[in-house]
């Protein structure tokens, strides 16, 4: 970590001068705000493609289609979750962790006639497919430990069809329109697209020192961490992951300290096979 969060801050000035400055970003943020609004505008104005709707997933009472994790209603968002087949709670992925851990309340998106729901690829990046049906119940069982109580379905049966043209095993949001038994998907996004359902980072982004990570541009002697969605304890110190494996994602470490169990019936955390790194993200 470089700077001291105790000796940097920002210039100290009288209540006159700040909210000067502060006005000056008002008006960059406005801006902002409806640039966000004309780009949402456009989003609505996209054409939408067909897809299969009887393509075939997992859930929990066994096989089931796309159409019907709508659940009835007519737009379904679906997150793509990597997963590391066979490796324990530890070594799953802390950027889909941290996503998933920022859903909580779905009435806001039931009242206006949209499922959100979780699909498990069965994979990630650096590893590749298990049987469908065991890595299903390995990621039920990391819900399950998580505390999480979004629809969980596995999309592995169907992965390379639904993520046609893109990455299978990287993290993707898609949504989708259905009309009658017909499936359209109208928007997908993936990397820091997926921060539109978050809101640590975007508090962050609202305090003095930000998210303190390396990329951002901040003055010199600001506190830089790493990454937040993984470290290498929990309270009392949020140890910071210095290298780029280990640890766990940081949402696991509440859990664990209120005695929920990670056992997700695979074989205990080892060192990552030759070429694949320890973490997902």
């Amino acid at each position: 970590m470089a700077g001291n969060p105790d000796a940097a801050h920002p210039p100290v000035v009288d209540r006159s001068t700040f909210e000067e400055h502060l006005e000056r970003l008002r008006v960059r943020e406005k801006a902002h705000t409806r640039e966000g609004d004309a780009i949402a505008a456009a989003r609505r104005r996209l054409p939408m493609v067909e897809v299969a709707g009887d393509s075939p997933i997992l859930g929990p009472d066994g096989p089931t289609t796309l159409l019907d994790a709508f659940e009835g209603r007519r737009q379904l968002i679906a997150y793509y979750f990597m997963w590391w087949p066979g490796r324990p709670a530890a070594d799953q992925c802390e950027g889909c962790t941290w996503v998933v851990s920022q859903v909580g309340e779905l009435a806001y998106l039931h009242s206006r006639d949209i499922t959100f729901a979780v699909f498990s690829q069965g994979r990630n990046t650096a590893y590749g497919f298990a049987d469908a049906q065991e890595s299903y119940e390995e990621s039920v069982k990391y819900r399950e430990f998580m505390g999480w109580s979004v629809p969980w379905y596995s999309a592995q049966p169907a992965l390379g069809s639904l993520l046609v043209g893109r990455e299978p095993g990287l993290f993707h949001l898609v949504c989708y329109l259905r009309e009658g038994d017909r499936v359209f998907e109208t928007y997908w996004t993936k990397r820091r697209g997926a921060e539109v359902v978050d809101h640590s980072y975007a508090l962050m982004d609202l305090t003095a020192f930000g998210r303190q990570e390396a990329w951002e541009d901040s003055p010199a002697h600001w506190p830089r961490l790493t990454q937040a969605t993984r470290t290498l304890s929990g309270a009392p110190d949020w140890t910071p992951l210095e290298q780029p494996s280990g640890g766990r994602p940081t949402a696991q470490w509440p859990r664990l300290d209120a005695h929920h169990c990670d056992d997700l019936g695979t074989s205990p955390s080892g060192p990552a096979r030759p070429g694949e790194p320890g973490h997902c993200h």
